[in-house]
């Protein structure tokens, strides 16, 4: 049996989630980025794709630390493929920080305002596509982004373009369709040139071998080699997350435990669906004792 740390994507961002964090952290990405990264959490700050990105880096990395103890696997859902990176020991906390610093910077620029992510739940996969192609075109793109569980998928694109295939969605039958907190169109092929400046970022920047599983969030499998971690990292912007086939792949490697980072707790219901035995908890809302022995009895078993 094995233990999987999974760090959530943007959406899941709270005003001050930054707080409940140990100092020492927050201290060190404030000297690394040269500002006080305790004033990126506000309400205000949060309206911005570069603050949101940051926030999400050092609370996982920040919680991961309290929790002084290796998983067997991470895996991030898209900026949560960072803090995944540094936990497993394949980048740099100091280098996550700038180069997610650039990330949110770039999405930013490319998209300022008319754009996002909506999600569709209550649907089947195929039915969304089908809708898709209904809707999107040249002057109103819109895209399928997120596959996070069998009935729930996240689109991305313009405002326009989101709405129409929204109320199709309704009248096809879905249980939702709700906006989310994500100014950008992320996961689609609009993001492709922000992604590959940042990817020359990344050129400049050294990876490890990851000292345990990393899971892509995009490829649903455990990435070994340094350069295609590189690759993952840079481009995760614009290609599909596939979140369902990331955590049956998972559970299918003999995970039994997943612990969801802070902030929030949606990977913990999307996983409950897949995780039939074991347990899914997540960090916010539980002791620290807790998570460290249940960790230890996964251990355990696992030797």
């Amino acid at each position: 049996m094995s233990s999987l740390l999974v760090f959530p994507g943007q959406g899941a961002q709270q005003p001050g989630m930054l707080a409940r964090l140990p100092r020492e952290t927050l201290n060190e990405a404030s000297d690394w980025l040269g500002e006080d990264v305790t004033q990126l959490d506000s309400a205000e700050a949060l309206r911005s794709t570069r603050a949101v990105q940051l926030c999400l880096l050092i609370a996982g990395v920040a919680a991961s630390r309290q929790l002084a103890m290796a998983p067997d696997y991470v895996a991030g859902l898209s900026i949560g493929a960072y803090p995944a990176a540094v936990v497993a020991g394949a980048l740099g906390f100091s280098d996550a920080l700038h180069l997610v610093s650039l990330r949110g910077e770039l999405m930013q620029q490319a998209y300022p305002q008319g754009y996002g992510m909506t999600a569709i739940i209550g649907l089947e996969l195929v039915t969304v596509e089908g809708l898709l192609a209904q809707v999107s075109r040249a002057e109103m793109p819109v895209y399928l982004a997120n596959i996070n569980a069998d009935n729930q998928v996240v689109i991305a694109g313009s405002d326009a373009a989101m709405k129409a295939v929204a109320e199709l969605a309704k009248s096809h039958g879905a249980g939702l369709a709700k906006r989310l907190a994500v100014s950008v169109p992320s996961h689609c092929p609009l993001l492709e040139e922000p992604a590959q400046r940042l990817a020359e970022a990344f050129d400049k920047v050294p990876l490890q071998a990851p000292k345990m599983g990393y899971l892509s969030g995009s490829r649903a499998r455990p990435l070994i080699k340094p350069e295609a971690l590189r690759d993952d990292l840079a481009y995760n912007m614009c290609r599909i997350v596939d979140w369902r086939g990331t955590v049956q792949s998972a559970y299918e490697r003999g995970v039994r435990l997943q612990i969801e980072m802070p902030p929030g707790a949606v990977l913990t219901g999307l996983a409950r669906r897949v995780f039939e035995q074991g347990r899914v908890i997540a960090f916010d809302g539980a002791r620290l004792d807790t998570l460290q022995a249940l960790m230890r009895e996964e251990d355990s078993r696992h030797s």
